[in-house]
């Protein structure tokens, strides 16, 4: 069970980090409580499993990566787990997710690769193939990015 505390912290740091010598100082002090209270806090939520990581929001076209696909792949159930996580390891892919398939979509393995061309990602997606033995897949290229943010799980007060 989350504190109200706790709660706060989540809010604080869900956001922009500030870009200062004492970022979690900063985040501190907007909610009320001490930076060792706060630090504190993150690490009992991260051993708690309830923070995993923190992670920066790359907008990938203005960062030199003009392409990018999500890859749909067909995986033997068996094999799932062990083909994800050599995916997981190329440079190129940002996530990797087993998603349940259905009868009209058989695809269970879903990978989304960043290049600098389209032919960069589907020759990714080849190599991606051959390592792990997979031939039944489809690649999806973005044509438009429409919204990219992060969940709120905890807004804040002030975004009322």
């Amino acid at each position: 069970m989350l504190t109200d505390v706790d709660k706060k912290v989540v809010a604080a740091i869900q956001g922009d980090i500030p870009i200062s010598q004492r970022p979690y100082k900063e985040l501190a002090e907007s909610i009320g409580i001490s930076e060792a209270q706060f630090l504190e806090a993150v690490r009992k939520l991260h051993d708690q499993g309830v923070i995993r990581r923190f992670g920066a929001t790359i907008r990938h076209q203005k960062s030199g990566f003009s392409a990018n696909a999500m890859v749909a792949w067909n995986v033997d159930e068996a094999k799932v787990h062990e083909v994800g996580k050599i995916f997981a390891g190329f440079k190129g892919v940002s996530h990797c997710y087993r998603r349940n398939p259905v009868s009209t979509w058989p695809y269970n393995l879903y990978t989304m690769i960043h290049a600098q061309a389209q032919e960069e990602c589907v020759e990714m997606a080849r190599e991606m193939a051959h390592t792990v033995g997979v031939e039944d897949y489809n690649l999806l290229f973005s044509k438009r990015e429409l919204k990219k943010t992060s969940m709120e799980y905890f807004p804040s007060d002030d975004d009322d």
